[in-house]
């Protein structure tokens, strides 16, 4: 389980795995005004350990301002009934140089070292793309990862291949001339052969902040794309309109054979369902709508629970989904954002009532900027969070992280009743790093977990 984890048969499986140890996060430099390359941070999740709420080692790139961001594996579930494939390379892309970096970590978890890098050359050459940001492994042994853009910072939505063994760019997973406008992220579904991107915007707009006017200009997305995952065709666009606008993160329902899920769209802070319809085409249906601006989201591994973050409010909330069509809010916690209370914002209307939150303190810190990433445990116990969204956005919404650093924190899950509760002892600072204060994002465990792997 901890070193060289192998694939699970099923969402069901994982779920009954052991309490993480350690988790991995890329952590930024760029914008922040220090010089000094990303890394990789192994951080001490296991209540019993000496080191625990720490970072334990630090992987540096050998580069400058790549903007690490997203990663995925070697082998997922997908590759189950394959006794060879072991779960034991990080797939690491870089949003802005391009650049992939394939990361061991079976030889030594705690202590991760390069394996390989794709040059960005090999994307732009091979595949006509940049900016690499999801990472899924495939059940042929090899390696997709979705792109946003073309080499001249334009949006293209296309989809790169590497092999799974040697870590070689094969070439594009889409058909020539069929990429879509915009890239970012995307789920497959075997059982149902389907595929779903989604779309944030072209990297030359978002490359150092958001601009609204780059929405009016049609620089960001506002459309799923469902392509048949056999053939690689594009089947449908379904466009999500202007409450739908800025479509991030795509989660499938886990169980395989659903043909269903949710997409979380950022501009209006909406949630749209997905699904497939009786015609056998897909649709979709906005369920959730809050004050914006969701960014992350995630389904539990039993698929009861849906977890998002407002990244411009400052809170997780937690929906109870047996009822797909209905969402019901059973769990909301603040943990900053830009409207607490005794911040420069007054609210004047807020359509849920509610009294701005409560500066969010951990054991007498302050907590910088804002809810972001999530992980959740296997068991759904525990919510871990940072607050990095993309460094050319912090930096614009909230310069007094770039400053401070992030922070990862904890929340604990009641899974009977729902509920959300923060964790007052659990915090890792990254303010306090040793080449000075970085943009800790992503999170991953080496065993798999709720956003990593697809079930065939």
């Amino acid at each position: 389980w901890r070193s060289r984890c192998p694939p699970h048969s099923s969402n069901l499986f994982l779920l009954q795995g052991p309490r993480e140890e350690i988790l991995y996060l890329p952590c930024i430099y760029r914008n922040t005004g220090i010089l000094k390359p990303d890394y990789l941070a192994t951080v001490d999740v296991d209540p019993k350990s000496p080191t625990y709420c720490q970072v334990i080692h630090r992987l540096p790139m050998p580069n400058l301002r790549d903007e690490l961001h997203h990663s995925g594996w070697n082998a997922c579930s997908s590759c189950f009934d394959d006794a060879s494939k072991k779960r034991n390379f990080l797939i690491l892309p870089s949003l802005i140089s391009s650049r992939i970096y394939v990361v061991d970590v079976g030889t030594n978890p705690r202590a991760p070292k390069i394996h390989k890098m794709v040059e960005p050359i090999e994307l732009y050459w091979k595949c006509g793309l940049a900016n690499p940001h999801t990472s899924h492994c495939l059940g042929s042994g090899q390696i997709m990862i979705s792109c946003m853009g073309d080499p001249s910072g334009n949006g293209k939505g296309g989809f790169v291949l590497l092999d799974g063994e040697t870590f070689e760019v094969i070439g594009n997973w889409e058909h020539q001339g069929e990429a879509v406008p915009f890239g970012y992220d995307f789920w497959y579904q075997p059982r149902h052969n389907v595929m779903i991107s989604t779309e944030w915007g072209a990297p030359k707009a978002l490359v150092n902040g958001f601009n609204p006017a780059h929405v009016q200009e049609g620089l960001y997305g506002s459309a799923l794309n469902i392509w048949d995952w056999t053939t690689h065709k594009k089947l449908q666009r379904l466009d999500l309109g202007e409450e739908g606008a800025i479509p991030l993160e795509v989660r499938f329902l886990h169980d395989p054979s659903a043909a269903e899920g949710y997409v979380g769209c950022a501009l209006n802070s909406t949630v749209f369902r997905f699904y497939k319809t009786a015609e056998g085409d897909w649709a979709a249906e906005k369920v959730i709508s809050i004050p914006s601006l969701i960014t992350d989201i995630l389904i539990s591994l039993d698929d009861r629970y849906l977890y998002f973050s407002n990244w411009l409010h400052g809170d997780i909330r937690q929906y109870d989904i047996t009822d797909r069509r209905n969402p019901r809010l059973v769990g909301q916690v603040f943990l900053g954002g830009s409207i607490v209370r005794d911040g420069p914002i007054r609210v004047l209307e807020d359509p849920e009532n509610q009294q701005q939150p409560r500066p969010c303190i951990i054991k007498g810190k302050r907590i910088p900027g804002s809810p972001q990433m999530l992980q959740l445990s296997l068991d759904g116990r525990r919510l871990y969070v940072t607050t990095s969204l993309y460094s050319g956005w912090d930096k614009q919404f909230y310069p007094d992280m770039i400053r401070e650093g992030s922070v990862m924190m904890q929340i604990d899950v009641d899974t009977v009743d729902g509920g959300l509760t923060l964790n007052e002892d659990f915090l890792v600072d990254f303010g306090k790093e040793p080449d000075g204060p970085v943009l800790a994002h992503e999170l991953r465990y080496p065993g798999g977990d709720c956003t990593s792997d697809i079930w065939l």
